[in-house]
């Protein structure tokens, strides 16, 4: 197949807020989780990467208060706008094309971004520079290639159609140079960067509603170009869609490997 380039999950989708809904309730408690060990308190500056929508932006800014500043940068920032005065800045920005908008960020933080940005270890680069001393870097990616099955217990053929189709959406990231075992050398990378009191882990759900969810957004926003590389039927679709929607599937998502390092020259401050 050809190599092609752009983001197969479009911002701009209408299954693109069902996707970010589903994603907030999947993944943000465990991103509070790690924003809490680091002690974001009153008063710090923060810069959300790649923000897609205002669930994180807003919980930062009610963490760091009026004493304190978050700005969210994206390359789509609708999702974020129509969500109206959240407390926190909004601003267009490409973190792999563009220098980072200031430094001297007490907690820059990017969730499934790095690995769909060409650019990425550029894009790590600035978000390294632009935290102060002792500043906190947590970067987040999925990592699809520790885990690779959509349905882990495939105990028959709903099961294996859907991983089936897994393979062959990750056969459209691949071909996109999209990183499938990226999240697993983010510790590495922190220390390469300079960082210190780096550390990881990894997390997650399988099975529940929200996982159903992105499924079903995630399928309806790469159908047509499945199909188009030959690569999946609309039949094998609509009865993995069908399947999905009887509840006969227990979905995981692929692992998030959480990172966080500190620029040396402050205090850590993780708990």
């Amino acid at each position: 197949m050809a190599e092609d380039s752009g983001y197969l999950l479009d911002n701009q989708q209408a299954e693109a807020g069902t996707r970010f809904d589903a994603l907030a309730t999947l993944f943000n408690p465990s991103t509070f989780r790690h924003l809490d060990a680091l002690g974001v308190t009153a008063g710090w500056r923060c810069w959300e990467v790649g923000a897609g929508g205002p669930g994180v932006p807003s919980w930062l800014a009610a963490r760091v208060g009026p004493a304190g500043h978050v700005l969210a940068t994206d390359i789509d920032v609708s999702w974020m706008t129509a969500a109206g005065d959240a407390g926190f800045e909004i601003r267009r920005h490409d973190v792999g094309a563009e220098p980072p908008p200031g430094d001297g960020f007490d907690l820059v933080h990017a969730r499934l971004v790095l690995v769909h940005v060409p650019q990425r270890d550029a894009a790590l680069a600035a978000m390294v520079s632009a935290l102060r001393p002792g500043g906190w870097l947590l970067v987040e990616e999925a990592d699809p290639a520790m885990q690779p099955l959509v349905c882990p217990d495939e105990s028959g053929p709903p099961q294996r159609l859907a991983n089936k189709l897994k393979r062959d959406f990750r056969t459209l990231m691949a071909a996109r140079g999209v990183d499938l075992a990226y999240g697993r050398t983010l510790p590495r990378l922190l220390r390469d960067g300079g960082l210190a009191d780096v550390g990881a882990d990894a997390y997650f759900p399988i099975a529940g509603d929200a996982c159903a969810l992105l499924e079903k957004a995630t399928v309806a926003q790469i159908r047509a170009r499945l199909v188009a590389a030959g690569l999946a039927t609309d039949d094998e679709i609509d009865q993995h869609l069908a399947n999905v929607e009887a509840g006969l599937l227990d979905l995981a998502t692929s692992p998030m490997i959480s990172a966080w390092g500190r620029r040396p020259g402050g205090a850590s401050r993780r708990g």
